[in-house]
């Protein structure tokens, strides 16, 4: 069955819902606006149970089907926070609020799974239980986690669950999924490198803390080259360099790096913990200063289930058509804090394409919009497909 007509009907509708979250953007664990939004929106479709406050911000709806023999009770999720960046897509919705925009498509996320819960609840045309999540700061603040921490799983009898991403410059409507590690761990790390601040016209005088970290980023950079197995994915980049003095004449006493190391290989990411503390101090004190350290381990590697994951193939397959899935793509090194919810449940974590346009995390993305029935469409099969009415 190619997309579902009734998503043509209710294109117009759940694309102003996608502008209003995309006009009024909320970070993690902020998405009060956007929470109750869904909420509202959810008991309007009558669904059975609505539930607010799961993981701080987060909202969960039941939706029963016109049958229950089965007992089986499936979960699907999307995510509803914003990014701290300044939006310039020049849209007549674009964000209102300064600093802040929707750079990641979780308002189209969150806006498709409405759809999908609007439509379920009108036709219920299932044999089962379907439990619509709804998930705050995705964006670095675990809130995949929190949820589960607050006994989501167990709560709602969720068996199975399942999550989307879109996927710009994948063709419009097409999907990609992998069995196994599809997202990678991410950790992150804060050095702080103390030396002997200054005059910058006598620096023999002083430790040059800018000069030791601009040593200790390109240390770094051999851990990936010269220390991991090169047929093993791994990461590590340093994105943050600041000083306490903005000055030109100044020699800083303190100067600070922030970065992420990215991997799917347990060995690995412990290789590169240890590699990066070592490195640092050693540098440092080659340097005379010393350094500290911060290692912090965050999303774990997100792994897609393998009977879901063809499950999940073969109901993209249905929306998109035959060739139109890519069943075995690459791994990626982003993260996904869905990875938490995979560790508690079987399930399976696919990208959906959205055509061409600005990359994710760019100031001038925007999601398309002409995506929202395939990605209703497929979470609505899955449902129908996975607990098929009699």
């Amino acid at each position: 069955m190619p997309l579902i007509n009734r998503f043509a009907d209710l294109h117009a509708e759940i694309t102003g819902w996608r502008r209003d979250m995309h006009a009024h953007p909320e970070l993690c664990f902020e998405e009060t606006r956007t929470a109750a939004l869904v909420a509202g929106l959810l008991t309007e479709f009558g669904c059975d149970q609505v539930r607010t406050g799961i993981g701080r911000t987060g909202v969960v709806a039941v939706i029963k089907g016109k049958q229950n023999t089965s007992g089986k009770v499936i979960g699907l999720r999307a995510d509803m926070d914003a990014l701290p960046i300044f939006e310039a897509t020049g849209v007549d919705y674009a964000s209102t609020i300064s600093g802040k925009m929707h750079a990641c498509g979780h308002d189209g996320h969150t806006a498709m799974l409405l759809g999908a819960a609007k439509y379920l609840a009108e036709t219920r045309n299932f044999d089962g239980t379907v439990v619509m999540i709804f998930q705050p700061a995705e964006e670095g603040g675990a809130g995949g986690l929190e949820m589960c921490r607050d006994g989501m799983m167990d709560a709602f009898g969720i068996q199975e669950v399942y999550g989307m991403h879109n996927v710009p410059n994948l063709p419009l409507g097409e999907f990609a999924i992998r069995p196994g590690g599809f997202y990678a761990a991410a950790d992150e790390f804060t050095i702080v490198v103390t030396g002997k601040g200054g005059h910058a016209a006598i620096p023999h005088e002083a430790i040059d803390t800018t000069l030791v970290a601009s040593q200790i980023v390109v240390a770094l950079q051999s851990i990936a080259s010269r220390n991991a197995d090169p047929l093993k994915a791994l990461v590590v980049s340093v994105c943050s360099v600041q000083t306490e003095s903005d000055a030109y004449n100044v020699i800083p006493q303190l100067c600070e790096l922030r970065g992420t190391v990215r991997t799917h290989d347990p060995l690995v990411q412990d290789m590169a913990e240890a590699a990066i503390s070592r490195l640092v101090a050693a540098t440092a004190m080659a340097y005379g200063a010393k350094a500290d350290i911060v290692y912090e381990r965050g999303y774990p590697v997100l792994v897609n289930s393998a009977a879901q994951t063809e499950f999940a193939a073969n109901v993209a397959e249905l929306v998109a058509g035959a060739g139109k899935v890519d069943r075995n793509c690459p791994a990626r090194m982003g993260a996904e804090d869905f990875s938490y919810m995979l560790d508690e449940r079987p399930g399976a974590y696919i990208a959906m394409g959205t055509g061409p346009g600005f990359g994710l995390h760019h100031p001038k993305y925007n999601f398309n919009d002409e995506a929202i029935p395939a990605g209703c469409s497929y979470w609505a099969q899955l449902v129908e497909t996975g607990m098929p009415a009699t």
